[in-house]
């Protein structure tokens, strides 16, 4: 099942090209529709908080020059976005596909995309067991993790580098049904493709992640969970177009401020 959110912050079911609207992100029909080419898509998810975990492949963790003496990381290292860095996604039924647009912040000079799988939570997580983590997810979607790499070394605290306005577009849609350990990621810079790996590769799986953040912080329904990133990250230029994709989701296009 397609979850979306549209329009003034309605939900509903995406069944080919129309959208039964819900009375919430998992509710019940209000026996209206809609055409999805007819709507604005937002961000499918309306969070208190944006969890986001580096390094959880081994590859993007060499490429970013970062050595554990052989070992791979015992803990999920966890970082924070807020809720102001969603951004809308593109409607993939319209042919300008118009979305919202990320901006290109003055106080960098060094903006890097990182396509993720995203989670969304549905009901409330406190203290859950790996085995029982995935029955409180909404549903998947693709995350752009956009980062201001220079401000992500030289700052105390990554809230520059990642926590500027619309740094997380998210989208297009929810997808209920999907392995979050057994799908394919790819992202596309300009048509070219930069990213691609397989989130079996992930050092901590979804469930372990989701866990690990209930032990010590309440993930509330609406909450989004990045999953990390695998290599191939690098340095976005003015209006450039990047995709997200992933297999069983669909595509995540956004463009960077001209």
């Amino acid at each position: 099942m397609k979850i979306v959110r549209f329009g003034a912050g309605q939900w509903g079911v995406l069944e080919g090209e129309t959208i039964h609207e819900t009375d919430g992100p998992a509710g019940n029909p209000t026996g209206r529709h809609f055409d999805l080419g007819g709507v604005t898509l937002l961000a499918p998810a309306t969070p208190s908080k944006i969890v986001c975990v580096g390094r959880n492949y081994l590859d993007h963790i060499r490429e970013m020059g970062h050595d554990f003496g052989g070992d791979l990381p015992k803990e999920p290292g966890l970082f924070l976005k807020g809720p102001n860095t969603l951004a809308h996604p593109a409607n993939p039924a319209r042919p300008d596909r118009s979305g919202d647009v990320v901006p290109y912040p003055s106080f960098t000079n060094l903006l890097h995309y990182e396509g993720e799988l995203a989670v969304v939570i549905e009901s409330r997580m406190k203290n859950v067991p790996e085995d029982e983590a995935l029955e409180h997810v909404l549903g998947y979607t693709c995350a752009l993790d956009v980062t201001a790499r220079d401000k992500q070394k030289t700052d105390l605290q990554w809230v520059r580098a990642k926590s500027a306005d619309k740094f997380c577009p998210l989208g297009p849609w929810l997808v209920t049904s999907l392995d979050p350990q057994n799908t394919t990621l790819r992202t596309y810079v300009n048509g070219e493709l930069r990213q691609e790996a397989h989130t079996s590769l992930m050092i901590f799986p979804v469930a372990k992640i989701l866990s690990y953040i209930s032990s010590f912080m309440t993930l509330e329904p609406g909450d989004v969970v990045l999953t990390g990133t695998p290599e191939g990250v690098g340095e976005l230029k003015r209006g450039d177009q990047v995709e997200v994709a992933i297999e069983g989701i669909g595509d995540l296009h956004t463009r960077i401020e001209n």
